[in-house]
């Protein structure tokens, strides 16, 4: 049997399941009362669907059963298939997410900026203080700001793994409000464990006011920048850390340095080549 003839037997498989032949014979019962009614007020000519008879639907799904069976590979062929129509579906629905949200991603005024800030191109990173793999991708986005002198940098805190990391999060917006948000940023990556103590510890570090920092910490308006950065995660597809949107493309998951280059050059050459205005 060809490739397509398997296709379609399995398509059989579904249009002749138990459940779609009740659909089935429930709209020819609505067919039949749809046609009774129009030949009450004179209608005339109406055809009268004939179920499918019980005897027909049993054949049909005994070679549907026994090929399956004697061929389950069309099982996972199709769902296969199935996995990478809901990927494209997914990645679609990302893209129209990242172009509605664009301003959100790259120019809220809020949100700690390092690198170039007027750099042809924007790593946009989301991220946990007490995530590990955050913590091992610091250095890769260090050296890439390095090598590539013209690439800026967005930091959006997505504190999803427990209170002390909400804490740590609050703090670090707090030091930007002292001209200290990288050099805090940096410090609590490092910390073993970001929480209270290393907020503190780091603080103290810094040569920061940790009274004002406690109190600027407490700010409803530091809170409402969080809760901004996990509505945009959400609407973006966006549900773990660490992870990026470099140009139009979202990478979730650590990246090594050569793979985060490459992602940055293939996004840059699309920006320039696209037509002035978009």
């Amino acid at each position: 049997m060809t490739r397509i003839s398997r296709i379609g037997a399995f398509a059989a498989a579904f249009v002749f399941s138990p459940a779609l032949m009740q659909g089935v014979s429930a709209q020819d019962k609505s067919s039949e009362k749809a046609q009774s009614q129009a030949g009450a007020t004179g209608a005339t000519g109406a055809i009268k669907a004939d179920p499918i008879p019980q005897e027909l639907r049993r054949a049909f799904e005994g070679v549907v059963r026994d090929y399956l069976l004697k061929n389950p590979a069309v099982i996972r062929e199709a769902m296969q298939v199935l996995q990478a129509r809901e990927e494209a579906e997914k990645q679609a629905a990302t893209s129209l997410a990242m172009k509605q949200y664009r301003s959100e991603l790259l120019q809220n005024a809020n949100s700690p900026v390092g690198g170039n800030p007027k750099g042809d191109i924007t790593i946009v990173e989301f991220f946990d203080y007490n995530c590990g793999y955050c913590k091992r991708v610091v250095p890769t986005v260090a050296a890439v700001l390095r090598n590539d002198p013209n690439v800026r940098v967005v930091y959006k805190e997505f504190a999803i793994l427990g209170p002390q990391s909400v804490v740590a999060a609050r703090a670090a917006l707090a030091a930007k409000r002292q001209g200290k948000y990288h050099e805090f940023h940096v410090a609590l990556m490092s910390a073993e464990r970001a929480d209270e103590n290393s907020v503190a510890a780091t603080a103290r570090a810094l040569g920061l006011d940790y009274a004002q920092l406690v109190k600027d910490m407490g700010d409803p308006a530091i809170e409402e920048q969080l809760e901004r950065n996990y509505r945009l995660a959400t609407a973006i597809g966006i549900n773990g850390t660490p992870a990026f949107v470099i140009g139009d493309r979202l990478v979730p998951g650590a990246v090594d340095e050569a793979a985060m280059m490459e992602i940055i050059a293939t996004e840059r050459a699309k920006m320039k080549a696209a037509p002035k205005g978009n």
